[in-house]
């Protein structure tokens, strides 16, 4: 049985690494069904293609590592303009969970996105937004 484990073991840190050499919370997540997910949790305010006009919410192409509040031509809340973390995958799990605890008073009326395997799904299909 330890020997299964030795030869196992490297293939499963391998997998579970992303290519900045974290934990992603989206392994396993998928980006078509994210994308099916963002079409009825949130494309009725984000827009998600490059150079589009942000809609009620800011355009989500390339948020994957944007300094939070920072899209040019959005107009953010004060609370949004002075986060001062970039979006990363873990920090837009994080908001879409509870978007008034990870950034208190931002104008999004969103209550959260509550199925975890949803979440990481929408976070994998924007992080292919690039």
């Amino acid at each position: 049985m330890g020997r299964i484990l030795k030869i196992a073991a490297p293939f499963v840190a391998l997998g579970a690494l992303t290519a900045g050499g974290l934990m992603s919370p989206a392994f396993g997540a998928s980006p078509q069904a994210g994308a099916k997910d963002f079409a009825s949790q949130c494309a009725m305010c984000h827009t998600h293609a490059a150079g589009a006009r942000s809609g009620i919410g800011p355009n989500l192409f390339g948020v994957v590592g944007r300094k939070a509040g920072t899209l040019a031509g959005y107009s953010y809340s004060s609370a949004m303009k002075s986060a001062g973390f970039d979006w990363s995958s873990q920090k837009l799990e994080a908001y879409l969970t509870k978007p008034q605890q990870i950034v208190h008073g931002n104008k999004m009326p969103y209550a959260g996105l509550g199925d975890a395997a949803k979440r990481a799904d929408v976070v994998a299909y924007l992080a292919t937004l690039k």
